[in-house]
């Protein structure tokens, strides 16, 4: 992962000094909503999260780990196949999550008639609808990325570099702990 500074004054908590308050619920309440959609498993999503994280190189995502897809077989050996998944041997309807999210991050425009039938092929249409949530949750981390709030220094890591946590049936992030949750 990459190293890089904090680039904004940062109160006690991490965050930003002068956020706009109101903004920032906002931002959380929209957060907090897409994930607790269910359309879609915890392992395509959790290969969603990672694939926006590592297009994004966004240090706290890269280190995080959904627990409930950890608990259905996602390991440190799936969870790598997100940088080589065309050449992996994910399965076909990961692999079309993950052209989305590379075509939807780099170049929307780019969403071909191909790309659109095979998601169609393999996703019903509320789990597409979650899918781009998904991916538009996961790149307002863009924006931590950004100032250098990204860091994982207060998150619990394991000897593998991992967090893992759960979200909440409110949306929010909680749980989090070096070893794997049970």
């Amino acid at each position: 992962m990459t190293e890089r500074s904090v680039r904004v004054e940062c109160g006690p908590d991490g965050r930003p000094l002068g956020r706009d308050g109101q903004l920032a619920r906002l931002m959380a309440a929209y957060q907090d909503a897409v994930v607790r959609s269910t359309a879609l498993d915890p392992v395509t999503t959790e290969l969603i999260r990672l694939r926006c994280a590592r297009q994004h190189d966004c240090r706290i995502c890269q280190t995080l780990r959904l627990a409930d897809a950890a608990d259905l077989g996602l390991d440190a050996d799936m969870a790598a196949k997100v940088d080589h998944y065309e050449q992996s041997d994910l399965d076909e309807r990961h692999k079309v999550a993950l052209r989305i999210v590379d075509a939807f991050i780099w170049l929307p425009s780019g969403i071909t008639d191909d790309l659109v039938a095979q998601a169609h092929g393999h996703f019903t249409d509320p789990e597409l609808a979650e899918l781009l949530l998904d991916i538009t949750k996961w790149s307002t981390q863009k924006i931590h990325v950004v100032l250098g709030t990204d860091s994982a220094d207060r998150l619990p890591v394991g000897s593998d570099g991992v967090s893992y946590f759960r979200f909440d049936e409110s949306g929010r992030a909680t749980d989090f702990s070096a070893t794997m949750l049970l």
